[in-house]
């Protein structure tokens, strides 16, 4: 006769292996929830290169500058340059360059209210440190004093506010980046008016349904672009947010000319280092490794004379030098 035997187990037990699991759904779950809210930065089009692109007016007063091209359109008006000037830009007065501009400025626009949110905020942005998401607001947005982003050491990280009606910043404000955070990657989506208030440092790109306004002395590290309204300035200094482009790695090729050589022969050894980055790389010998340069080098003639004796047995060079 077979006995049955039935193995139990304590309900601590069932409890710390019901918690097991889990913690491992959880685990496999989170990044599938994380990757459906990632935000992306939307298709800028011809709005690259314009820092400032109104739609009925352009006005300025005080000496401000824009760095990028600046521009309106339907409207044909811009007043204020000089005093103001446009530097590593051109000025595009309702021409078919603004036009465009606006075009891409609307897709813009219609890209970032379409991404889904991931909070939805109804304090004040001042004292705020922000990871990258959508923030969201109902109807408008303030800013009192710094709000930080941070980017965790991600460089490509972004952040977009969709703001329901307007974004309006308090004197001496600013927005902060920190770990990686670029100002290129900050998106600001308003459905009515922005105001920038005096000495404010802001960053991001701006994107106004109606009207950007930025009062004295307040500079703006991104875009000003309104589609319906006035971009009005005073005093005030606006540049054209870029991404800084990580640098890569230089590569190392070698090549054996010819590959085999024939008893009493000789082959050429040629190393090629490529550099693809816009800046100068360096090589040297560390002061510290330079004995280790020197016996690398002792080691490499000591190669070479085992591979002449190789040579002349019909071995292939390429299989022992590096």
């Amino acid at each position: 006769m077979k006995s049955l035997s039935v193995r139990t187990f304590p309900i601590r037990d069932l409890f710390a292996r019901f918690a097991r699991i889990v913690l491992f759904s959880a685990l496999f779950v989170a990044p599938l929830a994380q990757a459906a809210f990632a935000q992306v930065a939307p298709p800028l089009g011809t709005t690259q290169s314009f820092a400032v692109l109104g739609s009925s007016t352009v006005t300025n007063t005080g000496p401000t500058v824009v760095t990028g091209d600046l521009g309106v359109d339907p409207g044909t008006a811009i007043v204020g340059f000089p005093p103001g000037t446009v530097v590593g830009g051109t000025i595009h007065d309702a021409d078919a360059v603004a036009l465009q501009a606006q075009t891409d400025n609307t897709t813009a626009y219609n890209n970032l209210a379409s991404q889904s949110c991931t909070s939805n905020v109804s304090t004040d942005l001042g004292g705020l440190t922000l990871v990258p998401g959508v923030y969201c607001f109902s109807s408008s947005a303030q800013l009192t004093g710094a709000l930080t982003l941070d980017a965790g050491g991600d460089a490509s990280a972004v952040w977009i506010f969709k703001i329901g009606s307007t974004l309006t910043t308090a004197s001496n404000s600013s927005v902060v980046l920190i770990n990686g955070a670029q100002q290129c990657n900050v998106f600001w989506q308003i459905g009515s008016s922005a105001t920038i208030g005096t000495t404010t440092t802001f960053v991001g790109n701006i994107f106004a349904l109606a009207s950007v306004t930025l009062t004295t002395d307040a500079t703006l590290s991104g875009r000003a672009l309104a589609q319906t309204g006035a971009v009005t300035m005073d005093s005030n200094v606006i540049s054209i947010s870029t991404c800084s482009v990580p640098p890569v790695p230089p590569t190392v090729g070698k090549t054996f000319s010819p590959a085999t050589i024939t008893a009493g022969g000789s082959s050429t050894l040629t190393i090629t280092l490529s550099n693809s980055n816009a800046t100068h790389g360096h090589i040297a010998c560390r002061r510290g490794d330079l004995g280790r340069c020197q016996h690398n080098l002792q080691r490499r003639h000591s190669q070479r004379r085992c591979l002449k004796r190789d040579s002349d047995r019909g071995f292939d060079p390429g299989q022992r030098l590096l």
